[in-house]
Formats: structure tokens, sequence, C-alpha cells
């Protein structure tokens, strides 16, 4: 039997690595003590981000268990307060969303892992009814009915989507939008399983909303969001911010079908690859890294304007994950055809240092020289990107072949061209 991804490269698991066989194997006194030591003094006075810092480098070391034990030592130290909480569920969204070297294991054993800790963290935040104190409340579909605004120095609502049907009245995104107008502003839903229209419908003008998704979130989520910023931590299906104007979107994972159609603005990152047909009818200033790659028609009828006016743009990096959690190029920065067809505005930044794209893969676009002025307008989006993901700009973007190199001989810029066989026209026919 052959597994292959929906971009049909072969799934392969490294020989060298195991599976957990899901049966707990204590540790000994003596090296669990030392664990949970180190994470307490790691947790005291410090954040989410830096506790994964300090224990990455461990993982390959470490066998399941000591990776259980220091998700339960999180997952007891999460119930001491606030902050305990917050950098307890940090620490471990890094887990979740970072690519590290997983040593004799395998990732997605690891990340079972890392989300049932994730879960039982949020799990255990009190519910809307609770008199204790604290910034996080939480909702399930048997308490929905309690739904109310924030009080006090509340200022998190934990959503449990379980149980509630994936789209309708009584859907998880109906009590959002729900919760939203009673003035909560911060959002983290979890136990996802294919519901749908996640971050729709909150209105015009929602800077400073922000929403996080776990679990395996459904179809047209963030769509026509204006200035929300969502994030999804693991892969993203069909639709996702179609006609999105403003604000935010964050994919720590691959996005399927019709990515953002007919989009009109916002920021967005992608970690993994695009399937077919994203940013079709893209207009106004969307700003796009995927850094993976995309099927065919990326970018179908992009009218975006001038990058350099305030149009907008997208960049391909068409990178890809190695088992121990390295970055390296794929074999095409984009392997199908009809790039960029039919587009009469915006542009589209390729790393492509070996020049494999050619002009036969584009429709309506050409290469032009990537000039300083390319450069400067797309490096705060590909720093942000660092920033969000990890990857690193001068070591793993315009590094190639172990050496560094300019930004013009890594990235290929293509602009819309205007087609003669729309513009030119006879008097048969006009008629």
């Amino acid at each position: 039997m052959v597994c292959t991804d929906k971009f049909g490269r072969p799934i392969r698991v490294p020989e060298y690595q195991r599976s957990w066989d899901h049966r707990p194997h204590p540790l000994k006194d003596q090296d669990r003590e030392s664990l949970h030591k180190e994470i307490r003094e790691k947790l005291r006075g410090g954040d989410g981000l830096s506790l994964f810092e300090n224990f990455k480098g461990q993982v390959p070391r470490w066998n399941y268990d000591t990776f259980r034990e220091f998700g339960e030592e999180l997952v007891q130290a999460a119930r001491q307060g606030d902050a305990n909480r917050t950098a307890a569920i940090e620490a471990l969204t890094y887990f979740l969303d970072r690519r590290i070297d997983p040593g004799e294991k395998r990732r997605s054993c690891l990340l079972e892992l890392a989300v049932d800790s994730l879960e039982k963290i949020f799990s255990s935040v009190p519910g809307l009814d609770s008199d204790l104190g604290g910034a996080y409340r939480r909702i399930d579909w048997v308490s929905r009915t309690s739904l109310r605004k924030p009080e006090g120095g509340e200022r998190t609502l934990l959503l449990d989507a379980t149980g509630f049907p994936p789209e309708g009245d009584d859907g998880s995104a109906r009590l959002l939008t729900r919760a939203f107008h009673l003035g909560w502003h911060n959002f983290l839903v979890y136990g996802c399983r294919g519901h749908r229209f996640l971050g729709c419908g909150l209105g015009p003008e929602t800077r400073g909303v922000r929403m996080d998704v776990y679990g395996s979130p459904g179809d047209y989520l963030g769509s026509g969001m204006d200035g929300l910023e969502m994030w999804v931590h693991g892969n993203a299906q069909d639709q996702l911010g179609q006609i999105l104007k403003s604000g935010k979107l964050v994919i720590h994972g691959d996005v399927g079908q019709t990515f953002m159609y007919g989009a009109k603005g916002g920021s967005v990152y992608v970690l993994g690859n695009a399937a077919g047909r994203p940013l079709i009818n893209a207009v106004g200033r969307p700003r796009v890294v995927i850094n993976g790659t995309a099927l065919d028609y990326l970018a179908e009828s992009f009218m975006a304007g001038d990058p350099h006016n305030g149009g907008g743009f997208v960049i391909l990096n068409g990178m890809e994950f190695d088992e121990h959690g390295r970055l390296r190029e794929q074999s095409m920065p984009y392997p199908g055809s009809n790039l960029f067809s039919l587009s009469s505005g915006g542009a589209l930044y390729v790393r492509d240092p070996h020049q494999r794209l050619g002009k036969e893969q584009l429709n309506g676009g050409e290469f032009t020289p990537l000039e300083e002025k390319d450069w400067q307008l797309i490096l705060p989006h590909l720093q942000e990107n660092e920033k969000i993901f990890g990857v690193d700009l001068g070591k793993d973007l315009l590094t190639v072949d172990g050496g560094r190199k300019s930004p013009r001989e890594v990235y290929r810029k293509i602009r819309a061209v205007k087609l003669s066989v729309l513009s030119a026209t006879t008097p048969e026919d006009e008629v």
C-alpha cells in the first residue's frame, strides 16, 4: 500500500522512528522530580515561548513518557493561576505549531500528546457560572444557554466545540458571534471536528479581536472578516478567507481549495501548502505569504492593483520540512500551470533560486527583475513570517546550497501584463 498526500507526494515514515504504544511507563522518581524542578524554574517569570525554546532541544533525546510527563506537569502548573495557565497553553501550542526534531519518535504521536495536555488545561477552566476569579472562562454545548457578557477581569472565552452541530443556528460559529456582541474579544476554540464558518458574521471593524482555533475546523473559516485576527493551530479546509476585507489570518499547516476567493485585503500567512485555485478574483490589497507551494491556478484573475501603491501581492516560498524539522526546498516552487492566469494587477514573488519556473507555466504574467523597492515591500512580511513560524529569513530563505545569496538571486517577480487577446478587437468583433 502506498499513501500520498493531496499533492500526490508519497508519505513515508523514517524507518528509525517508532510509534507510541499508548501505554504509560512512569519515569523514575529522580528523573521525574528533576524534570518537574526544571519546568517550575523556567515557568517562574517566563512565558510560553521561552519555555518552548528551553525544552525543544531536549525532545530528540526524550522518550514518549518524558514528553508525556512534561505535558502533565504543565497541566498541573496551569491550575495555579492565570500566569501559569497562559504560559502552559503557549508552550504546548508552540510544540503543536513549530517543527522540531522528534528524534526516534514520530511527530504525529508527539502532537497527540501535546493536544491531550492542552485539552486537559482547557477543560479545567471554570465555566461562566463559576464564582472563581480569573481571566479565563469556558462554555460548551451543555452550558451554552449561560452565555453572558464578560465581568470583572474576564478576558478570554474558551469554547469547547464538541457536541455543537457543524453549522446552523445552534452551531459554534453563531455562539461566537453572540459572544462577540456581548463584549468578548478574545476567543479560544477547541475540539473542532469540521465546524464551519468560524470567525464569520462578527461584522465590520473587528480590530482588536483574536480567535485561536484548535482541532480540525471546517470550511469558510475567516470568510468576510474585517479586522479580526485568526490563528489556526493545524491544517485548515476549503474556502478559507473568502471575501476577506482586512485582518490577519495565520494557518499553521496546509489550506484547502479556493483559499481567499474574492479577497479584498488582509495579511495572511500559511506555513504549508495551498490546494487548487487560491486567491481567485482577489482584488484590493491582500498580502499573502505561502511557505509551501500551491496547485494550479494560483492567483487566477488577480486584480490587486499596483503593489507599490497600496495593491496586493503573494509570496510563494516553495519550502517544506524534513523528518528532522528542517526546512528544505521543494522539488519545484510551483509544480502546476496557469500561474497568475489572466491577472490584471498585483505581483507574485516566488522563491526560485534555480530558475525552475518556466514561461509556459504563466498565463497572463511575465517575469521581471526583482528591484530593491520590491524587496523592501516584501521584507516586512517575510520578517513577520519568521516571527510567526520560525522560518529564518537568512538561514532558511536566503541561503541556497549552503551559501547566503542576495534577494535578487533568490526571488523572482511575476507581474501582470495586458493580454492582447483580450484588448485587441476588430470591427467584426464589435458587431
